[in-house]
């Protein structure tokens, strides 16, 4: 049956109220460090995450076009945080990794993210934390399920 309408709607005010507060924090941040944009952070996480790769797969995992990666990977790269490699299967094609500093820069980003985070949900229990943590996972499943099902309708 799912769930009411109002419950849906509260569910998706909500959701868009932590993501505005988190897009807060992040242009908070970045207007302090002016380095590079959030977005290419975000892809930096990412590629750190899945390992080397073409920055077509890193476009279709961020939903986005390869144009947007593209100017993201020169960004990144101009600031050392990427590496840059023909592909051995097509020397046309590039693969991207992050790079030692950027390794640096990612764990120094992560450490002031999980500060703000500590600090705004230090009464929570790590029970309440996985809780969450849980039931958002199975949601974006539910709703990349959903668009995926969509798309290829």
């Amino acid at each position: 049956m799912g769930p009411s309408d109002e419950a849906g709607l509260e569910l998706i005010r909500q959701l868009r109220t932590a993501a505005q507060l988190h897009h807060a924090w992040v242009a908070q941040t970045w207007q302090n460090e002016r380095k590079f944009h959030p977005a290419a952070a975000m892809l930096l996480s990412d590629l750190a995450l899945h390992g080397e790769c073409r920055p077509s797969e890193l476009a279709k995992r961020k939903m986005v076009d390869v144009s947007v990666v593209s100017r993201q990977i020169a960004q990144l790269t101009a600031a050392g945080l990427v590496d840059r490699r023909p592909a051995p299967e097509d020397g046309r094609a590039a693969l991207v990794r992050v790079s030692e500093s950027g390794h640096a820069e990612l764990k120094r980003l992560r450490e002031a993210h999980l500060e703000f985070f500590r600090t705004a949900l230090g009464q929570w229990s790590e029970t309440e934390v996985s809780t969450l943590t849980s039931a958002i996972t199975a949601m974006n499943e539910a709703l990349r399920g959903r668009l995926d099902g969509q798309q290829a309708g």
